[in-house]
């Protein structure tokens, strides 16, 4: 296999190679950084911090060791698709939305109908069954009112004066016709100063256990200049197993060479970003710093990001450019099965 040989200049870089290895081990670490009271460097939305600087989603995964089974776990995931996809844009329908509500956010009652015994009821909520959660009457549906797809809601109650910055979501998600209750599959509550994992073996409102909102792709963040966490994709097929922060798999196989739920992957440090632009620049760049987490079994290689009117879909479109081989799977902890 050949080396990337990079000529590094006070003009930028070139790259000679479009084979490259994996960087030595010896000069890898996945020590972790931050603070779980820290909040200095984590992502904000609305004044509230998006987890602790030391929670994985927040981790410069960079110079992580890479995993000895990265090359078949990529094989896995090409024979699906092979190249990124951007699954989210200026199309309201396209993309996993939220809604941001204050403190003073009315709760109304949320009725899980298929997996109550891993479901969140929320803070003080007393619900058998069932959980007290801050949706407003036009919380935005996935896909839209009429949708036949996940239909999750995600609300975020940003309430930082009173250090109350509590993320609700579900998924399958249904507003009663005469009031303003719901039903839905399931929910997960996080509280975002808090590191706290959902038990071993629950799943959330995604298929991994892991909170969806912290690894879309906002709009806000792109057009500051910076995303400052990983991001969430999908995979066609994955394993029976998850490596923490996941709790939950998806899958009755046996297989390896198949990704687990929780697996982070990394654009390769010598992937060529010249020829790119503007909003996908700035996710490529995020995804060599960060990465990428599997947090769902879909289309392999789609980003999930929040819709919005400010996207630039025919700049988005050149993520559709980049290869799966341009990535590559580092080690953050171990496969757990039960």
């Amino acid at each position: 296999m050949l080396s990337s040989i990079l000529l590094l200049s006070c003009g930028g870089s070139t790259s000679i190679s479009t084979t490259p290895i994996a960087p030595p081990q010896t000069n890898c670490s996945n020590a972790a950084t931050g603070s779980p009271t820290d909040y200095s460097t984590s992502p904000m939305i609305s004044g509230c911090p998006v987890f602790p600087t030391d929670n994985p989603w927040n981790a410069d995964v960079s110079n992580y060791c890479v995993d000895p089974l990265s090359a078949q776990y990529i094989s896995s995931i090409n024979q699906d698709k092979q190249y990124l996809h951007p699954d989210f844009g200026t199309n309201p329908t396209y993309g996993i939305p939220y809604v941001v509500v204050p403190g003073s956010q009315p709760l109304v009652t949320v009725t899980f109908n298929q997996y109550p015994a891993e479901s969140d009821p929320g803070p003080g909520c007393l619900l058998i069954g069932a959980g007290c959660y801050p949706f407003p009457p036009d919380a935005p549906v996935e896909g839209g009112s009429t949708s036949t797809g996940d239909r999750h809601v995600l609300a975020l109650l940003a309430d930082p004066a009173q250090n109350n910055c509590t993320l609700y979501e579900v998924w399958d998600a249904f507003k009663d016709a005469n009031d303003n209750n719901w039903t839905a599959a399931n929910g997960a509550v996080f509280n975002l100063y808090s590191d706290a994992l959902r038990p071993d073996g629950w799943t959330s409102a995604d298929a991994a256990g892991l909170p969806i909102l912290p690894g879309l792709v906002r709009y806000d963040e792109v057009a500051a200049g910076e995303i400052r966490h990983a991001l969430r994709f999908t995979v066609a097929q994955t394993q029976r197993g998850y490596i923490h922060p996941a709790t939950h798999y998806a899958s009755s196989s046996s297989n390896p060479a198949l990704p687990p739920m929780g697996l982070r992957l990394r654009l390769k440090a010598s992937y060529n970003l010249a020829s790119y632009t503007g909003q996908a620049l700035v996710i490529l760049t995020t995804l060599k710093k960060y990465g990428m987490i599997v947090a769902d079994n879909g289309s392999s290689w789609f980003i999930t990001g929040a819709p919005d009117p400010g996207w630039n879909d025919t700049d988005l479109d050149q993520l559709k450019n980049v290869p799966g081989s341009a990535f590559e799977v580092v080690t953050t902890g171990t496969i757990q099965t039960q």
